[in-house]
């Protein structure tokens, strides 16, 4: 592989978007990249004008956007419920089936399993597995995963912060192309 002669581009994705201050918020985000020497992209910074899909035109334009990238940093925090924001699992597996380097972060350091007992009520079956109210399965493997399998292990690292999960990111996009 050649070795990166540009800042690495890294593809902030999240539920950050949805907050009320989501383009500031994105900016911080981006400070915090160029202080890492890298280029933050953050989805609001898509322009698309005329659309008449709307959904359909942001979607294209973040996966347009993923593919720019050399890495996607995933705010994993959970999002109205114990696990994370569906829209950011779907960029992370864009990410990951266009070979990009996928970081993820959150702000519960709480399990799976103890943010879904924190949701709603969690049983044991006779058969020892967990299970939920309607009587499906609680993902419970005996390790702490930070939200579903496929998530959880769907990162090359997890890190507790965005400013960590930044810095983890440029490292690996260098080591990557070194």
């Amino acid at each position: 592989m050649s070795r990166i002669h540009r800042p690495p581009r890294l593809y902030l994705a999240g539920p950050d978007v949805f907050q009320p201050d989501a383009r500031a918020h994105g900016r911080a985000l981006q400070a915090l990249c160029a202080a890492q020497g890298a280029i933050g992209l953050f989805p609001l910074d898509n322009e698309i004008t005329g659309a008449t899909d709307l959904p359909g035109a942001i979607r294209d334009a973040n996966i347009a956007m993923i593919a720019s990238c050399d890495a996607l940093l995933a705010n994993m925090t959970p999002f109205r419920g114990p696990s994370m924001d569906p829209g950011t699992a779907y960029e992370m597996g864009v990410a990951a089936a266009l070979g990009k380097i996928v970081v993820g972060y959150t702000d519960d350091p709480r399990s799976y399993v103890a943010r879904v007992r924190g949701f709603c009520a969690v049983t044991r079956s006779e058969t020892g597995t967990l299970r939920d109210p309607q009587g499906m399965e609680v993902e419970a493997f005996g390790v702490d995963l930070a939200d579903n399998l496929m998530m959880a292990r769907g990162v090359h690292r997890m890190a507790i912060s965005a400013a960590q999960a930044i810095e983890v990111a440029v490292g690996l996009c260098r080591a990557a192309t070194a």
